[in-house]
């Protein structure tokens, strides 16, 4: 049977548009378009406000040794508490995921995913007064016996904080802060694991663990690595936890236990800013422009290998 030409040829030219998909396409063009103009608008204004203290004298910036040594300490003391607290929610954020969507009952594990998403709800200064008021005086037994028989470590030097108030304590309230962001992400990436693979594995005779590391994990490393880079953001970033848990002597060391803490930046900018003045001002701004630029650096690094791991999906 011939067809006719007119309708075995080919829809030429694009299909026309209705009004409400280009006003959305426009709308979703201008939300984009703005969070650059927004993220350009924050990072010029941190330039303009830092150049000031970039020029200034040695002796009018605060500590009267160079806009650099007054940072360096600072963002020694944010990246070390950041990274110990990835260390170690990180991998209990993926054991509790795997517990949740593969090993816990139905029920339960419906309640614990509730419970992990209420955890990320409550607001850092909560955490802050349980860490310094709770968490700090329990910790004090732990840290003499670390500076007693692991004091050949650096981490556990001491002498140990009569207080509690201490790196440590630091630590272990970000990783409790951001364990539930990590574990939402990646317990979302586990159950979107394609069915077919989990039960292929199955079927050929692995059991539940060889199960999850043969199609679990490797279909979910991106999002692990997502949602750590997102945790180490948030863990970067944070304020009030920090300047009410940690006990600031300033300086640079690795002792976790001691009384003698670096700081971080963004718990000295919420000290120091409201009683700073001039050029203390613009130092405190600098500060926030390495910070800024650091968070920016993990983010770009998190999106660089999501973007490698786009090609493996549930068809492949």
């Amino acid at each position: 049977m011939n067809v006719p030409p007119s309708t075995a040829s080919p829809i030429r030219g694009r299909a026309r548009q209705r009004p409400g998909d280009r006003i959305f396409s426009g709308m979703s063009t201008g939300a984009g378009v703005l969070i650059l103009v927004v993220l350009a608008g924050v990072a010029t204004f941190l330039l303009v406000e830092t150049w000031p203290a970039l020029v200034a004298p040695t002796d009018e910036i605060p500590g009267d040794s160079g806009l650099a040594v007054y940072i360096w300490p600072l963002l020694f003391g944010t990246l070390l508490s950041a990274l110990f607290a990835l260390l170690l929610a990180a991998p209990l954020a993926v054991a509790v995921a795997l517990f949740i969507t593969h090993y816990a009952p139905r029920r339960l594990a419906q309640g614990l995913g509730y419970l992990v998403d209420l955890l990320a709800a409550v607001p850092s200064i909560i955490y802050g007064l349980w860490g310094a008021n709770v968490l700090a005086p329990a910790t004090v037994p732990t840290t003499d016996w670390l500076s007693e028989n692991l004091g050949f470590i650096p981490l556990f030097a001491g002498p140990p904080s009569a207080t509690g108030r201490t790196m440590l304590v630091a630590v272990l309230v970000l990783t409790v802060m951001i364990l539930p962001i990590i574990t939402a992400v990646i317990r979302e990436a586990f159950l979107q694991t394609p069915r077919l693979h989990e039960e292929a594995s199955l079927a050929l005779g692995a059991t539940r663990w060889e199960m999850i590391k043969m199609a679990v994990l490797p279909f979910g490393r991106s999002s692990i690595i997502g949602a750590s880079m997102l945790g180490l953001g948030r863990a970067l970033g944070e304020t009030m936890a920090v300047a009410i848990v940690l006990s600031v002597s300033g300086g640079i060391t690795f002792n976790l236990i001691s009384t003698g803490n670096p700081s971080t930046i963004a718990a000295n900018i919420a000290l120091e800013f409201p009683e700073s003045t001039g050029i203390d001002v613009n130092a405190l701004i600098a500060s926030g422009l390495v910070l800024f630029a650091v968070t920016l650096l993990v983010n770009m690094a998190a999106r660089a290998v999501i973007n490698r791991r786009r090609e493996f999906s549930g068809a492949n």
